[in-house]
């Protein structure tokens, strides 16, 4: 519930505190003494929007602060929604609120000391705060909200009816997905088999030529070193007789110089390592002279090879340019023209054949998919024809719950609306069929014949505001079981009404905030009110009164209790706490002290 509330800066609301309790707590006072701003502060808490004109005279941000503990029913919910929106948990069940309106309008959004927006707050508000204004009971004139309205109502009386529209909703997005892939699935069955034959086109041509990956790169090395065999082999041959085979060899001038400086040994010990490192050149110069002659020994020409390979590359760059893969880079012409090697090539990686192999696999997964339509087509049939059994199911068994809850709701919004002197007046609940949805099969309406034999019409067209207040009322306390929130603000509802209707609309007010169905504990309510019948119902009377202070006005507000509080009843009836005022306010709190059965019979 709102325990504390602090409000800063807030048009004449220069700093105001309020300890609500738990129960009914009543705001009274002069008009225009700042009540209803006291509401429009609270709505904000619940994530309202903020107007650009709130800060004070003189101040640049207006500030609303509130501590709310959560009741135990809501703590998971509540828990939820702060952890899914990365927020610091409170301390123990406390929640911390706090809006900085700054001129203009713009405002910072805070949950327990961390930075948030609006949109994460009003769905923590909705959940914590539920406001019905002078204007906001005008949304049960929109029929597009009355079926919310029953199914609140019908998950209060049975358990089975969350579970209803779960599967509902699990039914029908079940059936969406089924439509979704049999569009994807779709399209001219000519241009399927055009596709089909096209693709199996391009497979067998490239299937048939068995593409590896940097299969082109290893041709491009092989075909250089056969066109350059001649080349190769003298320069082999020629390095071989320069290291060994010639006269004057690289390895007789290291055996030489070896000899020279092993004779200088013996006069200078310290040569040895040179010794024996000429030693291993002249070894290492027998093992490359060895490797030349085998190397230009086993050197040949292969023509046919050659000719195979260039076959080969011609065949992989025609395909890649033909598949619109990357050009095939590396030399062109080096067979013909016996150029060394090394003078021109191409990498792995400088080629497009990668791109090809891998267009490829992606033309025989769109010709498999195809191919497999039929079957596809016949799978996701039969699963859409499950799942619209299923969601025509769900939704007969929706329409059989809500209308066993209509008839309920009517009977139970008839009673209060004759405890609120409506006793003519009728709301029905008109359930039509409609094509099958998210929701169900229902377009639901609340419709209203104020008086005896008149015919039922939209809320829209007969209701006034008065009345409109009263059917709100009755909704609230129907409904009171089904809705979760753990405080109700009403903002001056009791228009149009007076005399021992009122009394009855304060016992129903009251009656909201004695239950929260299952809760931990009773509902609270912060109603705003010019009649005193409904003051006198309150566990907590806060008195709003202006004032002016250094040529400013500012509001105030305090705490009635005892005589103070008799005295504001006797104001609210006469203006003045005349004697029989007074009385009169002591009759009404000794009425309002009675249970709640005997003060609506009385009423």
């Amino acid at each position: 519930m709102l325990r504390h509330l602090r409000v800063t800066n807030f048009a004449i609301l220069s700093d105001v505190e309020i300890q609500l309790g738990p129960g009914m707590n009543v705001l009274t006072g002069e008009t225009g003494a700042g009540k209803s701003l006291i509401v429009e502060a609270v709505n904000l808490l619940r994530g309202g929007r903020a107007s650009a004109d709130i800060p004070r005279n003189g101040a640049d941000e207006a500030v609303v602060e509130a501590i709310v503990d959560v009741p135990e029913d809501l703590r998971a919910r509540v828990a939820g929604v702060i952890e899914g929106a990365g927020l610091p948990k409170g301390e123990g069940h406390e929640v911390f609120i706090r809006r900085i309106i700054q001129r203009g309008g713009r405002s910072r959004t805070y949950v327990n000391g961390a930075l948030t927006t609006a949109a994460r707050l009003a769905e923590l508000g909705a959940l914590l705060i539920d406001l019905s204004g002078q204007h906001q009971h005008q949304g049960l004139v929109d029929a597009a909200r009355h079926l919310d309205i029953i199914d609140a109502f019908a998950t209060a009386s049975s358990t089975s009816t969350e579970a209803l529209v779960e599967a509902m909703l699990a039914s029908w997005a079940e059936l969406r997905r089924c439509d979704d892939e049999l569009t994807t699935l779709g399209g001219d069955e000519r241009e399927r088999e055009a596709r089909v034959d096209y693709l199996k086109f391009q497979l067998e041509e490239l299937d048939g030529a068995a593409l590896q990956p940097g299969e082109d790169a290893a041709i491009e090395i092989e075909r250089v070193r056969l066109a350059s065999v001649d080349h190769l082999q003298g320069a082999a041959r020629a390095a071989e007789e320069l290291l060994y085979g010639g006269d004057d060899s690289a390895r007789d001038r290291v055996a030489a110089a070896a000899r020279e400086v092993d004779r200088a040994v013996k006069t200078d010990p310290t040569l040895e390592p040179v010794v024996r490192q000429l030693t291993e050149i002249e070894t290492l110069i027998d093992d490359a002279a060895d490797q030349l002659r085998s190397y230009a020994d086993k050197l040949e020409g292969d023509p046919e090879r050659l000719a195979y390979l260039d076959e080969r590359l011609a065949l992989i760059r025609r395909l890649v340019r033909k598949h619109g893969a990357l050009h095939l880079g590396g030399a062109r012409g080096h067979a013909a023209s016996g150029a060394p090697a090394g003078a021109a090539g191409a990498g792995p990686g400088a080629t497009g054949l990668d791109d090809l192999i891998a267009k490829t696999a992606a033309l025989r997964l769109e010709l498999d998919a195809l191919s497999g339509r039929e079957a596809k087509l016949a799978e996701i049939t039969a699963a859409r024809t499950k799942a619209e059994g299923a969601a025509i199911s769900a939704a007969a068994a929706l329409t059989a719950t809500r209308k066993k809850a209509a008839r309920k709701l009517e009977k139970e919004v008839g009673a209060a609306l004759a405890e609120l002197g409506m006793g003519s007046a009728r709301l029905s609940v008109v359930i039509e069929p409609r094509a099958v949805g998210p929701t169900g099969a229902d377009r639901i309406e609340l419709m209203l014949a104020s008086n005896k034999g008149e015919d039922t019409r939209p809320l829209t067209k007969v209701a006034s505001g008065g009345e409109l207040s009263r059917i709100m009322l009755a909704l609230k306390l129907s409904l009171r079981s089904a809705d979760e929130c753990a405080t109700y603000v009403f903002d001056e509802v009791d228009t149009g009404i007076g005399g021992a209707t009122a009394q009855v609309v304060g016992a129903q007010i009251r009656a909201v905030a004695a239950d929260r169905g299952s809760g931990d504990c009773g509902r609270q309510v912060l109603c705003v009110t010019h009649l005193p019948q409904i003051a006198a119902f309150a566990d907590h009377h806060f008195h709003v009164e202006k004032t002016e202070v250094a040529g400013r006005t500012e509001t105030h507000v305090r705490k009635l209790s005892g005589a103070a509080r008799k005295d504001e009843l006797a104001r609210m009836l006469g203006g003045h706490a005349t004697s029989k005022a007074k009385a009169h306010a002591a009759e009404l709190l000794a009425e309002a002290a009675r249970p709640r059965k005997q003060t609506a019979v009385r009423a």
